[in-house]
């Protein structure tokens, strides 16, 4: 009888052992084909025609009347385009109108208008800024702690065309940590400053909470949307393996009082790639005692 029991628990064990070498064979590949999505993903939006590897220019607008074009009598000076695109003006009000130049055959917002208002991104709402293209080259104007400028793009940009690819750390699924959540009520405050030097100060819906290797970590996110919690973050390796102002991530909403941080999608801002971006910089706050080697590293072909 022992001897029949042992034999039946013997087998019992090696099939849960079975069992749970298979889950863990399927989470681990289920995990890797995951990561593998999330990466292709990444790169065809970077490297996507009107992506940020697209921009050549971020010029900024003074009050009133700009000559924008390519010649060098304009008041904005292009880098492609016609020699004169045309008459872009900035009211008091903030409001913008565009005259185009007769030759200039550029289209706003597709349609081929001698002139049109134009919305920056900061008064677009939940709609598009307003598009001026001509040829492969394109701009549309952006706001930024009360200014405005150009943001260009050209699908025939270099750093397009020369792009040296992306780096990563090797997947790990022990970087795919599952935080406590702590919510803020009423929300917290955090400054956020910029690479052009400027503070923006943003709402934090609360905090994650984690621990790797006996130490505690917290991170503060901002909620660009209303779907996800976007972190701007820095630790050991930044500046080293990986970019220095900041690396990006995103994690979807709490759920009962734990928050999913997948340090493995960490992945570096557009002034990586470009001068012409206007990207945040990590607050001290997000800014670890902790070498996160998981996630995008530096870029190679950087500016």
């Amino acid at each position: 009888m022992l001897r029949t029991a042992v034999l039946a628990l013997a087998l019992t064990l090696g099939v849960a052992t079975v069992q749970a070498q298979t889950s863990d064979a399927a989470a681990s590949t289920d995990f890797s084909q995951q990561n593998t999505h999330w990466r292709n993903k990444r790169l065809a939006s970077l490297t996507a025609p009107n992506g940020w590897l697209s921009l050549i220019g971020l010029d900024w607008l003074k009050d009133g009347a700009n000559r924008v074009g390519s010649a060098s009598d304009n008041d904005v000076v292009l880098k492609a385009g016609p020699a004169h695109l045309g008459m872009v003006t900035v009211a008091k009000d903030g409001s913008l109108h565009i005259v185009l130049d007769k030759h200039s055959a550029a289209t706003v917002n597709g349609q081929s208008v001698t002139e049109a208002a134009l919305i920056d991104d900061a008064h677009a709402g939940d709609g598009s800024p307003s598009v001026v293209a001509f040829g492969s080259v394109s701009f549309l104007v952006i706001e930024r702690d009360g200014r405005k400028a150009l943001r260009v793009k050209d699908s025939n940009a270099e750093t397009r065309s020369h792009f040296q690819g992306l780096d990563y750390y090797p997947a790990d699924p022990s970087w795919r940590i599952v935080a406590d959540w702590v919510p803020f009520n009423p929300p917290h405050e955090l400054e956020i400053g910029s690479v052009l030097g400027t503070i923006n100060k943003e709402k934090v819906p609360g905090k994650a909470v984690f621990h790797r290797d006996g130490h505690t970590y917290e991170l503060m996110p901002i909620q660009e949307e209303p779907d996800s919690l976007f972190f701007v973050i820095a630790d050991r390796t930044s500046g080293k393996e990986t970019y220095g102002a900041a690396r990006f991530m995103y994690a979807d909403l709490p759920k009962d009082g734990k928050v999913v941080l997948d340090f493995n999608r960490a992945y570096n801002p557009p002034c990586a790639f470009t001068p012409y971006a206007t990207c945040p910089l990590a607050p001290p706050e997000n800014r670890m005692d902790l070498a996160v080697t998981a996630g995008e590293k530096k870029y190679k072909g950087g500016h």
